[in-house]
């Protein structure tokens, strides 16, 4: 007798008429047929070997020909045979009665009625896919029957008990106010395999479980996606995520090698508390997409992770990176939801997080036949030219063609954006501002912590950091920005030449320099340029 290890995926529906029951705890048949009593009694299956992994929900001893009448599916009927011997009509009947009442399986002791496994009975259940099973050694039903109820009466109190820990565990995280992360590690520790949570699209939004394991369930995402919802795999369980006649997701149990039951029960009770996360406004309202797009994000920008393995992530997330084109942005002053509707109407590919407050991170991937330059221009004119948007910095990299270059991107677009925070397209900037952009002031951006550099912008400045000097302070922020221009100075600031002439001469007084002097007005802008990027 060869006994299989494949399970079925199942998916589960939430909401249904059993939703909130506990499943009913079952032995498979192969799993009675290897307990140690039944061995003993040398069980061999002559029909119905393909169905072995159905579910016993009970043990029957029965000789009445016409059980069937009796039983309510998924029960194991015990037999001799004795009232059948000598009647192949009857035989092939009882068989068919079996089969129509959903029994799990029959198993017939060879005796007297039946010295050798009766061939009408075997060619039925073969026809019938039910499984028979023949014992060769005279075997005490009643054992039999002692060993699978018991079994089953304790699968049923660890059911029960494992159902209210998990419950207790996730409800307790939910009004604590803990974050997605947090429910899916809970889920993962009691499950002990990889825990998974797509969109209906298949596109993994967040994962839980061992690193290792995650990322090998990742690797194969694809195929995995697609045996998922053809509804078959091995130790897979889903459940549907949704409420209110909508579906917006799924959570997988992947590998689960414990019995289907609990599996079953553990995706069920994931699900009634991601739903209920979800209702909630866990995680500050951010959507899963969004919550998914900046752990990958982030953890690209870190450089805490190694990139080799947030690749599995990346395409499990949708973005296609085989033999593409990355353009890392940072976008200062855009909204994510934008910025995201943005690039589906122009068609492009990428990820979009929020990074900080108003900090948004973009990782565009083109096709190597694209212009990556005119699309990032087209799509930063294009953002300009929304409501509020006016001035909206988008900050670029220049294109990486390799994946293992993207976290030093991010990083220089990261740097790119903070050079110029607080400068919009008034003042001159491109549509898409880069590195060879910043110049002087992406140096002062990455000396700020340095205390010679504090030291020297408080020494500079220190005749308008009083609170009466900030609005001296934010006309030679203009004045010094627009290249010196009093013309252009005094339009940004709407007031008169002559009003600004009189505000340039407090400053000059209060600094005690001439900004007409090339050198005096550069060191008083490198200082005003450390001190805005102290404040950042």
């Amino acid at each position: 007798m060869t006994i299989s290890s494949d399970r079925p995926l199942t998916a589960h529906r939430p909401g249904g008429p059993d939703a909130g029951r506990l499943p009913e705890p079952a032995l498979s048949v192969r799993e009675v047929l290897a307990l140690e009593r039944v061995l003993a009694g040398r069980p061999e299956v002559v029909a119905g070997a393909g169905r072995l992994d159905q579910p016993v929900r009970w043990v029957h001893v029965a000789e009445a020909a016409d059980v069937g009448v009796m039983l309510s599916g998924g029960e194991m009927v015990l037999t001799t045979g004795v009232l059948l011997a000598g009647d192949e009509g009857k035989q092939a009947e009882y068989i068919r009665s079996l089969h129509r009442a959903e029994a799990a399986a029959v198993v017939l002791g060879l005796g007297r009625a039946f010295p050798t496994p009766p061939d009408v009975m075997r060619r039925a259940a073969e026809r019938c896919g039910l499984p028979l099973v023949v014992l060769h050694r005279p075997f005490p039903f009643a054992e039999l029957t002692e060993e699978v109820q018991s079994r089953l009466v304790r699968r049923k109190y660890a059911a029960v008990s494992l159902s209210e820990a998990v419950r207790s565990a996730l409800t307790a995280l939910i009004t604590a106010g803990a974050p997605l992360q947090a429910l899916l590690d809970e889920i993962a520790r009691h499950s002990a395999c990889p825990v998974v949570v797509t969109n209906l699209a298949h596109r993994v939004l967040a994962t839980a479980g061992e690193r290792p394991a995650v990322d090998d369930v990742l690797r194969d995402w694809e195929r995995i996606a697609r045996q998922a919802g053809a509804g078959e795999g091995d130790g897979w369980i889903r459940a549907e995520l949704g409420g209110r006649g909508e579906r917006w997701g799924r959570i997988v149990l992947c590998g689960h090698r414990g019995d289907t039951a609990t599996g079953r029960l553990l995706a069920d009770r994931a699900a009634e508390a991601l739903v209920l996360h979800r209702m909630l406004g866990g995680d500050a309202g951010r959507t899963w997409e969004e919550q998914s797009a900046r752990s990958l994000l982030t953890d690209l920008a870190g450089g805490a992770v190694p990139v080799r393995q947030l690749l599995p992530r990346a395409r499990a997330a949708g973005l296609p990176v085989n033999r593409r084109v990355f353009v890392p942005l940072v976008v200062q002053g855009g909204e994510p939801a934008e910025l995201d509707r943005l690039l589906r109407l122009l068609g492009l590919t990428g990820l979009v997080a929020e990074l900080a407050d108003g900090v948004t991170a973009v990782l565009l991937s083109l096709a190597r036949d694209q212009d990556a330059r005119a699309l990032t221009e087209h799509f930063a004119a294009r953002l300009r030219g929304t409501a509020g948007a006016a001035r909206t910095v988008v900050a670029a990299a220049d294109p990486r063609t390799a994946w293992d270059e993207v976290p030093a991107g991010l990083r220089e677009a990261r740097h790119v954006a903070d050079a110029v925070a607080g400068f919009g397209p008034a003042l001159g900037l491109p549509a898409v501002v880069r590195l060879g952009d910043v110049h002087l002031r992406g140096l002062v951006r990455l000396l700020r912590e340095n205390p010679h550099v504090q030291s020297f912008a408080e020494r500079e400045l220190d005749g308008l950091l009083c609170d009466a000097g900030q609005e001296l302070l934010d006309v030679l922020r203009t004045y010094l920005a627009t290249g010196r221009n009093k013309s252009r100075t005094a339009q940004l600031h709407h007031v008169s030449r002559p009003a600004l002439y009189r505000r340039l001469e407090a400053i000059q007084g209060r600094l005690g320099v001439d900004l007409d002097d090339f050198e005096q007005a550069a060191s008083v802008h490198i200082a005003l340029l450390a001190h805005d990027a102290q404040r950042q």
